[in-house]
């Protein structure tokens, strides 16, 4: 990855930052110079590991890992910023609440890494990290308002407004997985959970869709297929197949539009391992095709993929070394 941030977003004085993604199977840190240049990359599993403490260990063996690589000494690191997969406190630096596969509660994550680390750190909601990513050098670059859609196991929306995130009053804005869609499940849903919307588009609940749908009558296929294996199948002509997928991109289709509708943003754009695949974007754009009277987003794929996070990440901490001065 050799991304440069724009040179409206570099550092004013010397030094580096880093930047974290944070997620619930792995953790990716990017050490970069005071112009936004990635200068080294670590990564390491996270699988098994929940307790914040032992995170923020990885996080530290990881930094030392990358200044010793790049020969800089510890003094120069000024600041450091890490997504996390959950709703985030921003101005007081904790972590609300996050998916399952962490089980966080009311963790202090900034407090925790400025201890570890001595330097100045800022932590936000890992998909509004992604959105903060391709603002700058992403499908998002030129773009002051728009809503970045990370659709992977689940799904969740970075929201973009006159240049910068929007949180929302309890920081969760873009919790757009709990979005109601007729013809699911009304009871109450709690964090974590997969709410009604991420379970038709999210990558867990199209697997679950077509296991739902699944018999030998109607498909040769094997029960067993991840929502990617889904689209491919529905694009040879499975008739199943097809079934799941018009459904996703008909759902993600109205969810699009409704979003559009109440913050008239132009530009949407889709990431994560379910969200950048073209057969999805293609079903999707030819539901919304059918439905332009009022507003037309744009749909577009992520141009940075995976990478969207820890670019966002190196901002944020760029922002924060910035206001620290």
């Amino acid at each position: 990855m050799q991304q440069q941030l724009s040179p409206s977003y570099a550092v004013a004085q010397s030094g580096y930052v880093v930047g974290v993604d944070l997620g619930g199977t792995n953790l990716r840190l990017a050490l970069a110079d005071r112009e936004g240049r990635i200068v080294g990359q670590w990564s390491t599993g996270t699988a098994g590991i929940r307790e914040p403490a032992a995170i923020v260990t990885l996080i530290v063996g990881g930094v030392e890992e990358l200044l010793a690589r790049g020969a800089v000494a510890r003094s120069e690191l000024v600041a450091i910023a890490a997504g996390a997969p959950g709703v985030t406190d921003v101005h007081n630096g904790i972590v609300i609440v996050t998916s399952y596969l962490m089980g966080w509660r009311d963790v202090p994550l900034r407090a925790l890494l400025e201890e570890a680390l001595g330097v100045p750190a800022a932590v936000d909601n890992d998909v509004n990290i992604a959105a903060l990513g391709e603002s700058i050098d992403g499908s998002a670059k030129g773009h002051p308002d728009f809503v970045f859609l990370a659709i992977g196991s689940g799904v969740g929306a970075g929201i973009v407004l006159r240049g910068k995130v929007f949180h929302g009053m309890g920081w969760s804005a873009g919790e757009i997985g709990y979005m109601l869609v007729p013809g699911t499940s009304e009871e109450p849903v709690g964090h974590g959970k997969p709410g009604a919307l991420e379970s038709l588009v999210g990558g867990e609940g199209i697997k679950a869709s077509w296991q739902a749908a699944w018999s030998a009558e109607k498909t040769a296929l094997p029960l067993t297929l991840t929502a990617t294996q889904v689209f491919d199948h529905a694009v040879a002509g499975d008739a199943l197949a097809k079934t799941i997928l018009d459904q996703a991109a008909r759902t993600l289709a109205y969810a699009i539009y409704d979003m559009a509708l109440i913050l008239n943003c132009e530009l949407f754009v889709l990431g994560g391992g379910v969200g950048m695949n073209p057969v999805l974007l293609a079903a999707t754009e030819a539901v919304l095709a059918k439905h332009v009277a009022h507003v037309r987003p744009k749909v577009a794929l992520s141009a940075l993929g995976t990478d969207a996070q820890v670019i966002g990440a190196v901002r944020l901490a760029i922002e924060t070394a910035v206001r620290t001065i």
